[in-house]
């Protein structure tokens, strides 16, 4: 591959998280690695003047093609890249499928409800499948908290009797208490198996099958839940040749409908999530060159309005946020976007005006009709159906509302958690989540007797007082 072919390659890649595949002139993976800046890592192959050794040399001379995933993280990065040199055994991969001391991920496939975990040991005649080795630890464990989110399989060791807190955060699917069927849980299971083995196509597929089948018999929630894991998939793009630089064209596109001086790279959106004016709360999710910066997302209590008034939250939070980032010399988004119509806008821009940011450029977008409201039109901007900018501002604006309310959902269960515990004397936070966890929740602990109880760390007296109050519920 000649020097200016690389450049020009290098080029094109996104400064992003993914994983990167080196091709021969034969168009066999020879190499795959990943990186949590995918441009800067292959760049460095090819720096003049690094030291490197015969092997590195010999692997750089044999580069044709470069190809690569985009993902959210680098932890899921970590994830393609064992699956991938899992499928092409790259002959410049080092071969560690014979180390001990590097982590597996096992899926006890052996069990009527399978389980994923970490182990560092690999046992044969247990029905467990494993994939690895991976040689970062601390990256397969933030990959393992995703796909619990993704993918919410068991942890318990031992079945319950009773659903846990998993069950209540949406990280288990609940089978001891068959809050789904076993076909829903096998099916899980092997949608798990296949984002381990990067084959993200089939699993899409087999995903929007499933959300048709819960939409046909109208378990709504259901199919909400496959939908909001397809959007989660789909917002990681796929495989992309050297020649294709997918994102910018959006940003492009975005710069001329609000009529800006330069690209908008980064972008900040708000939503606001509250039932009957109870528990509202706001997020904002930060986008940098189109791709999430989960990092630098943040949530909201609602704490100056106590009625249904989204306006007046949308003031809250936005004055909040850029108060914070003026206050911490912060650098400010490119744009601002607000889910709402033209009166949640009006309202954001007042607020960045009387901190002095006016000059931020800031758009609502309407669910009803994909209409982009901005103050210096009197008509709205109407987006195609399908238009490559339609789609990021709405899976920017989607992001931010499944944060919203995700967080809102998780205050109401603790709030749902709180109420009777947190009333009896003796009960804290701590022996609450622990009576919660031991019990896999308020059922039963509502069936437990003192002793049962007791034999769970809490004094007499308490326990006599839980079983007191509970009763009398």
């Amino acid at each position: 591959m000649g020097v200016r072919r690389v450049k020009d390659a290098i080029k094109k890649l996104p400064d992003s998280a993914g994983v990167y595949m080196f091709l021969d002139a034969r168009g066999r993976v020879i190499y795959v690695g990943k990186s949590r800046q995918l441009r800067k890592r292959v760049a460095s192959y090819f720096q003049r003047g690094r030291a490197g050794d015969n092997r590195h040399e010999l692997l750089v001379s044999e580069v044709h093609r470069i190809k690569f995933v985009r993902t959210s993280s680098e932890a899921e990065a970590l994830i393609y890249e064992a699956g991938l040199i899992k499928d092409y055994s790259p002959k410049f991969n080092i071969d560690l499928k014979d180390d001990k001391s590097y982590p597996f991920l096992k899926l006890t496939a052996g069990e009527k409800y399978p389980r994923l975990l970490i182990t560092r040991r690999k046992s044969t005649g247990d029905g467990a499948l494993y994939y690895g080795p991976y040689v970062n630890v601390k990256l397969l464990k933030e990959a393992l908290s995703f796909m619990k989110k993704m993918f919410p399989l068991r942890t318990c060791r031992r079945l319950r009797k009773s659903v846990c807190l998993e069950y209540h955060i949406g990280q288990c699917l609940g089978p001891c208490e068959k809050k789904a069927t076993d076909k829903e849980y096998d099916e899980t299971v092997g949608q798990l198996k296949q984002f381990l083995e990067g084959r993200k196509d089939d699993l899409i597929r087999a995903l929007e099958k499933q959300m048709k089948r819960f939409s046909r018999v109208r378990r709504y929630e259901k199919a909400l839940f496959i939908k909001k894991r397809i959007e989660a998939l789909t917002a990681v793009r796929q495989f992309h040749d050297r020649s294709q630089h997918p994102m910018y064209g959006e940003l492009d596109e975005l710069q001329n409908a609000l009529g800006l001086s330069s690209q908008p790279l980064t972008i900040e959106c708000f939503d606001i999530s509250n039932i009957g004016g109870k528990q509202a709360v706001g997020s904002m999710v930060r986008f940098t060159a189109g791709l999430p910066r989960r990092s630098e997302y943040r949530k909201f209590r609602i704490k100056s309005v106590h009625v249904i008034d989204d306006y007046s939250m949308i003031r809250e939070v936005v004055r909040r946020r850029y108060s914070g980032l003026i206050r911490h010399r912060k650098n400010m988004p490119d744009v601002v976007l607000i889910d709402g119509g033209k009166g949640h806008l009006s309202v954001a821009v007042e607020e960045l005006k009387k901190l002095g940011l006016g000059r931020i450029a800031v758009a609502s977008i309407a669910k009803e009709f994909n209409h982009l409201y901005t103050l210096g039109r009197k008509q709205p901007i109407r987006l195609s159906p399908g238009s490559r900018l339609l789609l990021l501002i709405q899976r920017i604006r989607d992001e931010a509302h499944r944060a919203a309310v995700t967080y809102h959902r998780n205050l109401r269960s603790v709030e749902a958690f709180n109420t009777e515990l947190r009333k009896i004397r003796g009960v804290g936070p701590v022996r609450e989540r622990m009576l919660l966890l031991s019990f896999g929740g308020m059922s039963g602990i509502r069936n437990a007797s003192v002793r049962e109880i007791e034999t769970r760390g809490v004094d007499k007296k308490t326990a006599a007082r839980i079983v007191k109050h509970l009763k009398r519920r």
